[in-house]
């Protein structure tokens, strides 16, 4: 019966649905890891690369994680093509509305404006869906840290914690039994490692494969990093359970 329904986005099939944008969501589901943590204090967003090689210029390419201005980041999943050109609407959706209103763009506001146009790729003919979601993680003086998940279909909802990619299913179940109300950034950033360990499909995950950044309060205001590959390696390093865990847990 799909076969009959799956070649054009703009077709319904007797059940109601769109098998275009399901499709689009299954590749999304092939992707590696990616998770969100809301804290207290900032939002963590880390992802799994798939991309990995000692000649790759680690400077000058991205795959998961993608600064979009000073106090908004987000993580992909799905084709990194798709992502890209999504990435660059929403830079120049946030530059634009700080040259109109002489302010930063609100996360929902601008997580909103780039959902209208993935809908738009669900409705016309000729067109296909951008295979790739989104992590938003951002700050604005209205509704303080948050974290946006948006699909294909256009579809956008905020998150305490949230993951998309392989995996995700056993990712968000450990993050409903440990995530807590009050969560501080580190604590966040602790619970983002233990989920990817427990998601990834390598027994020995590192800086190489993963990219953590998080936007934070300082002493200069809310901004966006990257974490080091220090960093991640020594989150990782503690995440792992030690051999005498191990022992126990069998």
């Amino acid at each position: 019966m799909a076969r009959r329904y799956d070649s054009r986005t703009t077709t319904f099939s007797p059940e109601g649905r769109l098998f275009q944008v399901e499709y689009a969501m299954e590749a999304i589901n092939m992707a590696g890891s990616t998770v969100g943590v809301l804290a207290e204090d900032g939002v963590v967003l880390a992802g799994e690369k798939k991309t990995t090689s000692k000649l790759l210029d680690q400077a000058k390419q991205h795959e998961k994680l993608f600064q979009i201005d000073n106090q908004m980041f987000c993580a992909s999943a799905g084709i990194t093509a798709d992502a890209n050109i999504l990435i660059n609407k929403l830079r120049l959706t946030a530059q634009r509305h700080v040259y109109t209103y002489g302010e930063p763009q609100p996360v929902e506001e601008l997580v909103t404006s780039i959902c209208d146009l993935k809908q738009g790729y669900t409705q016309f003919g000729g067109l296909r869906p951008f295979g790739v979601s989104f992590l938003v993680a951002g700050y604005d003086e209205a509704h303080g840290f948050q974290l946006y998940h948006t699909d294909p279909s256009g579809n956008f909802s905020g998150w305490k914690s949230y993951a998309i990619g392989i995996n995700n299913n056993t990712a968000q179940q450990i993050m409903r039994q440990e995530w807590k109300a009050g969560l501080k950034l580190q604590e966040a950033l602790e619970l983002a490692a233990k989920v990817l360990l427990k998601t990834m499909d390598t027994a020995s995950p590192n800086a190489e494969k993963l990219e953590f950044g998080v936007v934070e309060r300082t002493t200069k205001g809310v901004s966006f990093r990257r974490l080091k590959d220090t960093e991640i390696n020594k989150l990782m390093a503690d995440a792992a359970p030690k051999e005498g865990e191990d022992a126990a847990a069998s």
